[in-house]
């Protein structure tokens, strides 16, 4: 039966957990493991991990972490950060993940998706695009590696990762991040009439209504999100939790 997948995301720095605002002001909330136990009791739909300081530093996500965290984990999970070769790819996957999240890789070189895509299959390669807007309100790719937006037309740039082979593509809104305010549903809504491969939506969710405000303006149907896993309460204090979604009720809403 068609159902929306809820998918949280975990920052990982340094040994522990972070949450940004922006992609600045990250603050320790934990645990990675406790964090993936936590998870478990509450049957989530599938788990990310990101190590987001890899790239910057030109390594790439602990491999030992990852062993961890598969021996622990009960639902599919995701890993990324400075993934940038065949070898790194089949080291992950052996060591537990189920799929690889490569982002600035991509940005540098496009064929590089192709190549994973071929010799690990599409359903392996997933794609992190970030997106924030100019001055002018106007998208662009933006490089979490040079800390800079690329002038190029951001939507052939996503095409270009569709036709390299992407099993899915996460579409990162920069400027939501960590605000808990809601999706920024133009882009969702421009990107799903022209792309066919499945797109996960995040940035900005703060309460299942923002899955749902997303899901009755687009086609998008996976919902990643950071802060509204890990904080609770108007003044956000840290507590990791997974919403409780009636999802038979979302199904008649939306469908």
């Amino acid at each position: 039966m068609f159902s929306p997948r809820v998918i949280p995301v975990l920052l990982y720095r340094s040994g522990g957990l972070v949450k940004s605002v922006r992609f600045r002001d990250h603050k320790y909330i934990g645990d990675p493991i406790n964090a993936v136990r936590i998870f478990n009791e509450s049957f989530a739909d599938e788990l990310v991990i990101l190590d987001i300081d890899a790239s910057i530093t030109k390594s790439s996500i602990d491999v030992k972490l990852v062993r961890e965290v598969g021996e622990e984990a009960n639902m599919p999970f995701s890993v990324g950060g400075g993934i940038d070769s065949i070898e790194k790819i089949h080291q992950l996957l052996t060591n537990g993940a189920d799929k690889v999240v490569i982002n600035t890789a991509a940005t540098k070189n496009p064929e590089f998706i192709r190549e994973a895509s071929k010799h690990f299959g599409s359903s392996t390669i997933t794609v992190c695009i970030d997106i924030k807007k100019n001055l002018l309100g106007r998208y662009h790719i933006y490089s979490h590696h040079d800390r800079r937006t690329y002038a190029g037309n951001f939507r052939d740039y996503i095409k270009s990762i569709e036709d390299a082979g992407a099993g899915e593509i996460i579409i990162q809104s920069v400027d939501q991040d960590g605000m808990m305010k809601g999706y920024d549903t133009e882009i969702y809504k421009l990107l799903s009439r022209e792309i066919a491969t499945p797109i996960i939506a995040l940035g900005g969710a703060g309460c299942v209504q923002h899955l749902e405000d997303l899901w009755n303006t687009s086609s998008v149907n996976s919902f990643c999100g950071g802060s509204m896993f890990v904080y609770w309460g108007d003044k956000k204090g840290v507590l990791i939790n997974y919403p409780k979604i009636d999802r038979d009720d979302f199904r008649k809403k939306f469908l």
